[in-house]
């Protein structure tokens, strides 16, 4: 029994997540309409776009992505687009694959997501519009559902 303790507990020590790094890849912001928008009735329709990707870099580092595009819409008219790449480089070492798999997919996000909001909101004040004050993101219910989503449509294609 104390075997497989010492096991699981050498285990757990090999396993490693770090950040080392937390970066903005891109930003953009776009008013199409300005500054006609300015005198227009302000009542805004917001429209979130979110993505995310990954990339392996050297050893166990991975650069994950995450991409948060907002569009406001005031009736028919573009108030604004902002977009910003929200990028972080993780050292993950020892998880199976399906951890891996959710740290990169669900964790990682989770971690970017309070530096991507707060960088939308500054850049959307910056261009003289109130600030989005996004509201927080389950990419814990998100990926669950990425993961759903490929294997309904791994058993169609078989």
């Amino acid at each position: 029994m104390t075997e497989q303790n010492s096991v699981a507990a050498q285990e757990e020590q090999s396993s490693q997540f770090s950040l080392q790094r937390i970066y903005v890849k891109d930003l953009s912001f776009e008013a199409p309409k300005s500054p006609e928008i300015f005198r227009e009735d302000w009542s805004p329709a917001v429209e979130l776009d979110l993505n995310t990707r990954q990339r392996a870099l050297e050893g166990d580092f991975f650069e994950v992505v995450l991409t948060l595009t907002v569009t406001v819409r005031t009736g028919e008219e573009v108030a604004f687009i902002a977009e910003v790449q929200q990028a972080g480089i993780f050292l993950i070492q020892g998880l199976d694959a399906p951890s891996q798999n959710h740290a990169l997919g669900a964790f990682c996000p989770s971690i970017l997501f309070p530096y991507a909001r707060e960088t939308l909101d500054s850049l959307v004040v910056r261009g003289s519009f109130p600030a989005l004050m996004l509201a927080p993101v389950n990419f814990d219910a998100l990926y669950a559902q990425e993961l759903q989503r490929m294997q309904a449509g791994a058993e169609v294609q078989a």
